[in-house]
């Protein structure tokens, strides 16, 4: 269950009480259903290692959007049990030469300051820009972790953790190097496209003369309030993506995405792991085949997201359910067969992706697909697994090509008066 101590998201009613000046009078109720709707998380099923999607947001009048709110401090970091974001931006930097455990201490400093002020709706503490200046928080979220190299340019290898070590080599792997790991990772997400690039612009700049971007990939996804009522959101291939992703409701979703306190080891505690994948969508390619063959690609109907066993968009799998002529109606090499924990040694994650599109290549091929990221206790009984399995026959592998990929320490909250990561850097 969530911590208490992390507040719940506002209702509609409550939001647009909030924008009438507290009362709700002067506010149709054809003006709230009118706006109502809400994104669902965009299951990353067209990329590898897919466990599930967090769960839809709450509907939300349109004019609320500006108004939604997440707190910096907390028991988890924000940006990882929170709703979609229209708006993302992924970005991993190095520490410069010469730069070590004390300016990257300096730094973690810095960012957390800016952070809780940004995702306030305030002001960046230093020279901010006015990007921002008319918005609202519009529900922003900065989530900071730490990659392997980061604890040798520091001296703090003792304190790697174990499920840390690099991921294993995949036959699906065409990665670029230049946009893969890095020292440091900010995740930054929210439902309005300004409010995002004030955001990374300020953690750009209070990077100084410690850290450089080693890379920088932008994202999106449906904006709240962009659908008549909550439901699960499509990716870029057309399918809905998400309907059966690890919910904070089930009694083992904590067991499964954050490391237990004490934390092996202890600064980890309450943490987790962030798995961050490009995947590119060959989808001129996922074009051409038709309604009947992309069904049988993913093993669910595209129009709702049903298995092809029948039922609804929930209704669970019947993997042994044959047609007239004795073959599997849900195909052997289904991406969703594939990707189910029970057939995976119960391995599970929580994906919580963004979409991207980078332009159109001079062939006229767009670059375009997800930025999947996923989080659980212990990548190598979480992504790991479920990665080997696609590696060996999953039908959508003909259409995707994994191009970069990271894999950071995310660390526990920060409570009040501390900053992300005090617990490692001055331990």
């Amino acid at each position: 269950m969530p911590d208490q101590s992390i507040p719940q998201a506002r209702t509609p009613e409550s939001a647009v009480a909030e924008s009438a000046g507290g009362s709700g009078r002067g506010v149709s109720r054809r003006a709230l259903l009118g706006t109502a709707g809400a994104t669902g998380l965009v299951l990353g099923a067209a990329g590898g290692a897919v466990g599930y999607a967090a769960a839809p947001a709450q509907a939300a009048p349109l004019t609320s959007v500006g108004s939604g709110r997440a707190m910096f401090h907390g028991k988890h970091q924000p940006g990882i049990t929170e709703g979609l974001q229209a708006r993302g931006h992924l970005v991993a930097f190095d520490l410069v030469a010469g730069a070590g455990r004390k300016e990257a201490a300096a730094l973690l400093r810095r960012w957390s300051t800016t952070a809780e002020r940004l995702m306030a709706g305030e002001a960046a503490p230093h020279e901010d820009t006015d990007v921002a200046r008319d918005a609202g928080p519009s529900s922003l979220t900065l989530t900071f972790g730490f990659g392997h190299s980061f604890f040798g340019r520091t001296g703090l290898e003792k304190q790697r953790p174990g499920a840390l070590d690099p991921l294993p080599a995949f036959s699906s792997d065409q990665l670029d190097k230049a946009r893969s790991d890095g020292d440091l990772w900010v995740q930054i997400g929210a439902d309005d496209a300004l409010v995002a690039f004030h955001a990374l612009r300020a953690i750009q700049k209070d990077a100084g003369s410690a850290a450089r971007v080693r890379w920088q990939m932008n994202g999106f996804n449906r904006t709240p309030g962009a659908t008549a009522h909550p439901m699960t959101a499509r990716n870029l291939m057309g399918q809905l993506d998400g309907t059966r992703n690890p919910k904070p409701s089930d009694a083992d979703f904590d067991k499964r995405i954050f490391v237990p306190a004490p934390g092996e080891p202890a600064w980890m505690a309450n943490g987790s792991y962030a798995v961050v994948r490009r995947i590119r969508m060959l989808l001129d390619d996922w074009e051409k085949l038709s309604l009947t063959a992309q069904e049988a690609v993913i093993g669910r109907r595209k129009a709702d997201g049903a298995p092809l066993s029948g039922g609804g968009e929930t209704t669970p799998m019947d993997l042994e359910k044959t047609d007239a002529k004795g073959e599997y109606v849900v195909p052997i090499n289904a991406h969703a067969r594939i990707t189910r924990p029970d057939r995976n040694g119960g391995a599970a994650m929580l994906r919580r992706p963004f979409s991207y599109h980078d332009g159109i290549d001079a062939d006229g091929t767009p670059d375009a697909g997800l930025l999947f990221v996923c989080w659980q206790a212990d990548p190598l009984r979480g992504f790991v697994p479920v990665q080997r399995k696609l590696d060996r026959g999953d039908a959508l592998s003909t259409y995707i090509r994994h191009e970069a990929s990271g894999l950071f320490a995310v660390p526990g909250g920060a409570a009040e008066g501390e900053y992300v990561g005090q617990r490692l850097l001055e331990g």
